[in-house]
Order: C-alpha cells, then structure tokens, then sequence
C-alpha cells in the first residue's frame, strides 16, 4: 500500500529530555549497549532501556517474541515521557513484527525514530503507514566502539532540531556515477532488507524519490541479485536519482572470478540511467552519517551535494 500522507517531521528534543533505548530485531551485548548511552547522557539527554535490550539469551536471534518487541516500541511512541527512539541494533527480526506495530498509535504521537540496518524495514513501513520522517543513523552498538568518530557522534545533534548539514567533499570523496540533478523524499536504506518488502504491504515506493543503497558483508554476485530484482521491478527505474551508501566488506570471497562490487554497481546505475554518486559514508561504516528518510533532497552531480530540505 503506497498511499501518500502528509509527512511530519518530529518535535526537537530539548536537554533532560528521555530517548527509549529497545531492541527491535537482533540482541546485543546489552552490558555494552548500556555503556555506549554515556554518549546520550553527555548531550544532556536521559535514557531508559526497554526490556528487549536484556534479552540475549531467550530467543535465539530475536530480541524477544515479535509480540514483545512490537509491544514494545508501541509503548515507547505511546509513552508521553520519551520523546526520542534509537535502536539499540539491527541485525534481523524488524520485518517479523511489522504488522504488530499500531501506526494509527504512531501517527498520533510521532517522536524521533533512529536506526540503520534491519531497521530499514521499519523506516519504509513507517513513513508508509504514517508520513513521519525517520532518521537512517548510528545505533547503540555502533557507539559501543573503542573509537567512535565525531562525525558519528555529531549526527546526534539532529535530535534537537539543528539544521541538516548538506552533504558534500569536506566529509568524504565523492563519485559520480551517472551525471544530473535529482530532488524526492529520500527513501531506501540497507539494500537486503528492501528487496524483502518486495511484494509484501510495505514495498518501497521509489517513484520520484531518491533511492539510498547500502549494504555490509555481500559478495558481489548477491549484490549483483538483488539490484536486479529491484531493476526488473521497476524500483531503480522509477527513482529520481540513486545515492549509493557504503558497502562495507562487499568484495569476492566464495567466487574467485568475480566482478568487482564496483562494476556490479555501476552496471545496473547505467541500467538505471538516474542522477547517482557513490561515496557517501552512510551505513556500516565510520564515520556513520545521519541523514533523514522522508525529507525532500536534492542530489546534484554537478556540485558534488546532496542538500535536505
């Protein structure tokens, strides 16, 4: 169901406001992950871990049951007290509840919702179901590093409110992959998890957005298969322009003779024929950017930029 709602961009947070911290997919090492929230409380923030973050052993690779992590992040939107949303990480599960969510719940009481990965499927249902812009950014686990870059960190200073900076050279080296200006709603994420929504309620709507691709842990050749289904699905086609995130340990292991992630790419970008660059150091990566789906964007090949609003 692609129906188009009024998008709504969540209030600012102010300082000694609360962010609920769950596990919507995947657990954690949760002694870590309640660590890496001194990064939240140095910004002035509170923070309470929902349930799901405890449950490591349980479950196997789940957080909990789906009715739990769905109940879960339910409370949080429903839950007048926290203001703010992040994952605590991804891994797999988010697709599983997505029918357990109560998006009318949602709408009426939208607040910032964070994450990256798995939880790409939550965005697009999201923003879907209930027109609020969400935010693809660094979770929990990624500030559980031994280092974790200011670029990373500064991310968070959306959560109050503060311009979004464009995206241009002075944070990473850009390429440009097929020349143009395109402007759409960003939408998209980790690249596994949109080919799933795929003939389910919560496929991707591409059509005059711009697309954002990322991916960790994918040969080629499995890159190379899910661009094509989102090609034969008109998914790439239809898009505005494609921003290619990072691709992070996606070069040949199993296939000796292999075509570079590179070639993959740019192959089904020329397919494609849409305004696209690649370097963005969105996803599994670090620095990890945090950028908003949802919000209008203009990518421009020629400067080199990819400005919101």
């Amino acid at each position: 169901m692609n129906v188009e709602l009024k998008t709504i961009y969540p209030e600012p947070l102010r300082m000694g406001d609360t962010v609920g911290i769950m596990a919507p997919a995947s657990p954690g090492d949760s002694t870590r992950i309640t660590k890496a929230a001194d990064h939240l409380l140095r910004l002035g923030l509170q923070v309470q871990f929902g349930k799901t973050v405890y449950n490591e052993n349980d479950y196997g690779y789940l957080a909990g049951t789906d009715e739990d992590r769905a109940r879960e992040l339910n409370d949080m939107f429903a839950n007048p007290k926290i203001k703010a949303i992040v994952c605590a990480r991804g891994g797999y599960g988010t697709a599983r509840m997505s029918d357990l969510l109560d998006y009318e719940l949602i709408r009426r009481h939208p607040k910032f919702f964070w994450g990256y990965s798995d939880v790409t499927f939550l965005h697009n249902a999201i923003f879907q179901r209930t027109g609020l812009i969400t935010f693809h950014g660094p979770m929990l686990t990624c500030l559980a590093a031994d280092f974790v870059d200011p670029l990373t960190l500064k991310g968070f200073d959306l959560l109050f409110g503060k311009d979004i900076p464009p995206y241009t050279e002075a944070i990473s080296p850009l390429e440009v992959l097929w020349p143009g200006t395109a402007e759409g709603v960003i939408v998209g994420g980790n690249l596994s998890l949109l080919v799933t929504t795929l003939g389910t309620p919560y496929e991707i709507n591409t059509t005059g957005r711009l697309l954002l691709i990322e991916d960790i842990g994918e040969e080629p050749y499995r890159i190379d298969r899910m661009l094509n289904q989102l090609l034969q699905a008109g998914k790439l086609t239809e898009a505005a322009g494609i921003i290619v995130g990072d691709f992070h340990h996606c070069d040949p292991v199993k296939r000796e003779l292999s075509l570079s992630l590179e070639e993959v790419i740019q192959h089904y970008i020329a397919k494609a024929g849409r305004p696209a660059m690649a370097g963005f150091r969105i996803g599994h990566c670090s620095p990890n950017i945090a950028i908003p789906l949802g919000l209008p964007a203009q990518l421009d090949t020629s400067r080199k930029l990819l400005q919101f609003g």
